[in-house]
């Protein structure tokens, strides 16, 4: 059975490219990300790509915005205005990993959220999660967020280490059929890195 996910984090710099690389190399998938805002010159597919090596099929960004910043801020400063309607997940026969811009609430215009682009593609979601101070808050929310979108929550990727009180906290708020992965601290993320943990990884 195929599968398509979504990728999504508690916030920005959380690890979310770094983890669509592992799935797209456990799930042999291939890779798509809507929008990259700013970075151009090395965007996470590019990335992505380093990281994986040829296998996956790369699609184009829909929105490709110089300006590093939130999408709706980036496109505003090129004149332009991001539409969720705009947007049509690439027709694959294999499996797709799809990597949003920063968290759920992240604006894409004045009127229109990641979430919202997220219910419009209506695939599963991973949630990635890092620790740091304000991490539970942001995970509760982003659940809830989710939870109310009516959008499956299928993984909850813990990104690092984390102390037992803080995962107990987040996960106890999981539905039953949401699976954890635990990706381990990389000092520096390699092919070779990417590769060994997804080695680590079993039935997802």
């Amino acid at each position: 059975m195929q599968k398509k996910l979504f990728i999504t984090g508690i916030g920005t710099g959380v690890g979310k490219t770094i983890c669509s690389a592992v799935l797209v190399q456990y799930f042999e998938a291939d890779y798509w990300k809507p929008v990259q805002s700013g970075d151009l010159f090395y965007t996470d597919s590019m990335a992505v790509k380093d990281l994986t090596g040829e296998g996956a099929q790369f699609y184009p960004e829909t929105y490709r915005l110089k300006l590093a910043a939130s999408p709706h801020q980036s496109a505003s400063a090129e004149g332009k205005l991001i539409k969720v309607s705009d947007f049509e997940l690439p027709q694959t026969e294999k499996n797709l990993i799809v990597e949003g811009a920063g968290g759920l609430m992240v604006p894409l215009s004045d009127d229109e959220l990641m979430i919202d682009l997220m219910e419009k593609l209506n695939i599963p979601v991973v949630l990635v999660v890092r620790e740091y101070l304000g991490c539970i808050n942001h995970s509760l929310l982003s659940i809830m967020a989710l939870k109310e979108k009516g959008l499956q929550l299928e993984y909850l990727v813990l990104n690092g280490h984390f102390p037992h009180d803080t995962e107990r906290v987040i996960c106890a708020y999981l539905n039953t059929e949401t699976k954890v992965i635990r990706i381990p601290d990389m000092e520096k993320p390699t092919k070779e890195n990417i590769e060994n943990i997804t080695k680590q990884l079993k039935n997802l």
